[in-house]
């Protein structure tokens, strides 16, 4: 396989910026990931590679019934892109039975995409765990008070990003996003707290007077998972806008927007 200098120039763009990616198009990485089928091992030897597209597809065929406590540390310590990070949690990591210990692990972790993956786990859990009780939810939203003052872009999003996801759950859930987000408005004196309460205030305070459309509680019906590729659900159903980090020239959209690299052509 060759590499695609414009694809790997269009994920420059967007902040993805690993060594190893040969800016394959997405149809293509899914194709191959459908071929295959499910594949513990292979995933394995696939993140191996260190390459970009082939931990991509790694997520795809992984079978998340064995995926274990060390593999998850030692992926998630891997990340380096919102975009891998994303996929690889919305992909496989929140379908394992370790997704709700991890999520509010890594919350608390330092490491920049470690914690981003805790929040990410938190907004695709609330998209695709139908079963999770409220309360698990609002477990979350502590861990989501203390890491509304990370002033890293990647943090900030995701944390945004968790907060709106939460608040789309059903009704009650959504009241509880809505007082969560005014305490950090209310309570923050650093404007990353502000901007991020704002955003996440608005986006949740819209979905409320809207009656929760496509939540999973009584308000609405199923949430749907617009996911595209390695991005989350795309802008408008949960997409986090703040703090866009300050990289002339690149192009950073918000996680959910859709990943250039999985998105068709």
């Amino acid at each position: 396989m060759q590499q695609e200098p414009a694809g790997v120039e269009g994920m420059a763009r967007y902040g993805i910026r690993s060594a190893r990616a040969w800016g394959v198009p997405g149809p293509i990485v899914r194709r191959i990931a459908r071929g295959l089928g499910r594949d513990h091992r292979l995933a394995a030897r696939l993140w191996a590679t260190g390459i970009f597209e082939a931990r991509a597809v790694a997520a795809l065929i992984d079978d998340p019934a064995l995926v274990g406590d060390r593999q998850m540390e030692r992926w998630a310590s891997a990340f380096d892109s919102w975009a891998l990070c994303d996929h690889v949690c919305g992909k496989l990591f929140d379908r394992s039975p370790l997704a709700w210990p991890k999520a509010r692990a890594w919350a608390r972790r330092h490491e920049e995409f470690v914690r981003r993956a805790g929040f990410a786990l938190m907004a695709w859990l609330a998209v695709h765990d139908k079963r999770a009780p409220d309360r698990s939810f609002d477990a979350c939203l502590p861990l989501i008070e203390r890491a509304a003052g990370d002033e890293r872009a990647m943090v900030k999003k995701a944390v945004n990003w968790a907060l709106r996801q939460i608040g789309k759950r059903n009704a009650y859930l959504n009241r509880r996003a809505i007082a969560c987000a005014r305490r950090i408005h209310r309570l923050a004196s650093a404007r990353p707290h502000r901007s991020a309460a704002g955003r996440a205030l608005g986006g949740v305070g819209r979905v409320a007077r809207a009656g929760i459309p496509g939540g999973t509680g009584p308000a609405g019906g199923q949430a749907r998972d617009r996911s595209s590729g390695l991005g989350g659900p795309r802008a408008g159903d949960g997409t986090p806008t703040v703090g866009r980090p300050r990289t002339p020239g690149v192009r950073t959209p918000d996680s959910g927007t859709g990943t250039p690299l999985l998105q068709s052509r």
